[in-house]
């Protein structure tokens, strides 16, 4: 699918809470120019479950669009309801996306029996590639590293996981019994330099919507086992990516973004802004970095 960083999107929108299709197309140029090494649509960072489903298909097809086949597109499908997501990945397909990230069903939770026959399912009817999207803390529910495989051995075209339980011993496990076909994903900014160190193929990064330079950098030192420059990278970013989880996500990458330009900070409810001791603690630290 890609190796190194695939930026988490926002989705910009204007004052109306309608969304701001030239802000979008201004962002995706942007990371283009930052030659991040893909592009994730319509995740968590993207508020995907407020966005309708005919906004859904815009946003897919203006990205892929301006992304012009340069680097991979892909579209995030995942809900709670298998015929939504069915239907949303006949729509990615339709747009040309490169692949899917199809998040465990929340609330009605499953089995790790129950994620086996999903994955399996959704996965035989359709033509791309799927990444799963493992976050225990939105979810309520953790995909455990002997079923990521069983996954993955009953529909090859599940190719790897995003791993956002932050359990670096349920991730060191799964790097214990996976095959070099499996791919995994950090989830987590703030893990990157120990899961591409234990041989992971790079990061589905909230940071690089603001950072995609660094996260560039970071992501390939590792990748050519520059440990060292990797290292200083990392410990330079590490309060920027705390302060972007200070509250939920994407409330503050979204205020962040607003300050290059690149948006306007306004969220869908539930979500509302950052507070104003979250927006200054943001500022100050993209300053230290020289971002501003």
């Amino acid at each position: 699918m890609f190796e190194g960083v695939g930026t988490a999107m926002i989705t910009p929108f204007n004052e109306n809470e309608e969304v701001d299709y030239k802000s979008l197309r201004n962002f995706v140029k942007f990371q283009l120019t930052n030659k991040v090494d893909s592009l994730i649509v319509l995740g968590t960072t993207g508020e995907a479950p407020a966005v309708e489903d005919d906004e859904r298909e815009r946003i897919v097809n203006l990205v892929l669009e301006i992304v012009d086949g340069k680097i991979p597109v892909i579209v995030g499908t995942g809900t709670n309801n298998v015929k939504h997501v069915l239907k949303y990945n006949k729509m990615a397909e339709r747009a040309g996306a490169d692949g899917l990230l199809i998040v465990t069903p929340y609330y009605n939770k499953s089995t790790q029996k129950g994620l086996v026959e999903y994955y399996k399912y959704v996965a035989e009817r359709t033509s791309l590639p799927i990444i799963i999207y493992n976050v225990p803390s939105r979810t309520g529910i953790n995909v455990n590293p002997e079923t990521a495989i069983e996954i993955h051995n009953v529909a090859n075209n599940v190719i790897g996981i995003k791993e956002a339980s932050s359990n670096i011993s349920q991730i060191v496990e799964l790097f214990s019994m996976k095959p070099d076909s499996f791919k995994v994903f950090s989830g987590n900014d703030d893990q990157v330099l120990p899961i591409m160190a234990l041989g992971g193929d790079g990061v589905i990064s909230v940071t690089s919507n603001i950072a995609p330079k660094a996260l560039v950098e970071l992501t390939h030192s590792l990748l050519a086992n520059d440990l060292q420059n990797a290292r200083k990278i990392n410990n330079n970013y590490v309060a920027l990516n705390k302060l972007l989880f200070r509250e939920v996500n994407p409330i503050p990458v979204k205020y962040a973004t607003s300050l290059l330009g690149l948006c306007k900070n306004v969220v869908r409810l539930p979500l509302v802004p950052a507070t104003l001791e979250t927006q200054a603690l943001v500022k100050r630290e993209m300053e230290r970095l020289g971002m501003l």
